[in-house]
């Protein structure tokens, strides 16, 4: 662990903070534990999965760019659904390559073919997953959610929370540990040299892939979010996590479900599971992702470890230097093209 690394505010200036000082943060240990038989959940669940070829398809499309070749790609998911995805690679590139495979935020999709072109353009092949039943907040998806319809407040953070086996983030977290087999499975890539990136709800994808595979070169988990419920639901009112307030608000008697629920699905149950070194980030002004929360999972996380601290930001974190620190960060982890 190379500690914590943090942009700190001048002597004397006044800090006005939304969560804990960096101080108290350093010392923080969620109360969150791992259920009973939340391996056994967790290993049923991807055993099922792979039970479906992964049949990955690619199909290259027609953007114009001149240095990345860009290719829409399918691959079977939770259940063997099918789930979309971009692959980009430098242009020309013989392989195989170090890979990037990305997670995106709460409400999006994979996008336009023609964004987040910095991974291809660093020379990995980047492999930009779909979020399934998302993808209309912010930018675009086409992956549907195949799942029984359930009693829920509006977003997914309640879809079928009553039980972990019918809980929208099992199938989420499955679709993500089977797209790094599909990027594995791809000549282009090098499969000894794979990382998962993801900002926000990505990262909170990134960290569970993190604790359910044991093969990945490498994490990148900006403000990550899912991680330390218990902390979550009591110290910010701001959404997605106010989904399951609002949601308990109503449903008085499945208090106890729901948290049992949760557990299943916690970061910072994953993050101790985890062994790829891992750089994280947190914003101590941030009210959707509170940085107790990612310290939660951060102290719990079991491979080597750092995380940059941004003390003036909310929710978006370091943005472009997070990006920038990621960048090199892989660089040291997977090498060059």
């Amino acid at each position: 662990m190379r500690g914590i690394t943090s942009c700190r505010p001048r002597e004397g200036t006044i800090d006005l903070l939304t969560d804990l000082s960096e101080d108290q943060l350093a010392t923080y240990r969620s109360t969150q534990t791992a259920p009973d038989g939340f391996d056994e959940f967790w290993a049923e669940t991807l055993a099922e999965a792979a039970k479906h070829d992964i049949d990955v398809r690619l199909s290259e499309v027609e953007t114009g760019l001149e240095t990345i070749s860009t290719y829409d790609v399918r691959f079977r998911g939770f259940s063997g659904q099918e789930v979309a995805a971009w692959l980009r690679v430098p242009a020309h590139a013989t392989g195989p390559l170090p890979a990037v495979v990305q997670y995106v935020g709460y409400g999006g999709g994979r996008g336009h073919a023609l964004e987040n072109l910095l991974w291809a353009s660093a020379g990995f092949a980047h492999l930009q997953m779909d979020t399934r039943g998302q993808g209309s907040g912010w930018s675009l998806g086409v992956t549907a959610d195949e799942a029984p319809a359930q009693p829920q407040v509006p977003g997914v953070m309640t879809r079928g929370i009553l039980d972990p086996a019918t809980y929208y983030y099992r199938r989420m977290f499955t679709d993500a540990v089977r797209a790094v087999d599909a990027a594995r499975s791809l000549d282009t890539v090098d499969s000894s040299r794979v990382a998962v990136v993801g900002g926000s709800q990505g990262g909170g994808n990134a960290l569970a892939v993190a604790g359910l595979r044991s093969d990945l070169a490498a994490v990148v988990a900006f403000v990550p979010f899912l991680s330390d419920f218990p902390r979550a639901l009591r110290v910010t009112e701001s959404y997605p996590y106010k989904e399951i307030i609002d949601y308990l608000v109503v449903h008085r008697p499945d208090v106890e479900a729901v948290h049992r629920t949760l557990q299943f699905f916690d970061g910072v149950n994953f993050a101790a599971r985890a062994t790829a070194p891992a750089l994280f980030s947190a914003a101590l002004r941030d009210t959707v992702c509170p940085p107790s929360t990612v310290f939660g999972s951060f102290h719990e996380y079991g491979g080597e470890k750092e995380i940059e601290v941004w003390p003036y930001n909310g929710h978006e974190g370091g943005g472009i230097f997070d990006e920038e620190r990621a960048l090199r960060f892989l660089r040291g982890r997977l090498g060059d093209a």
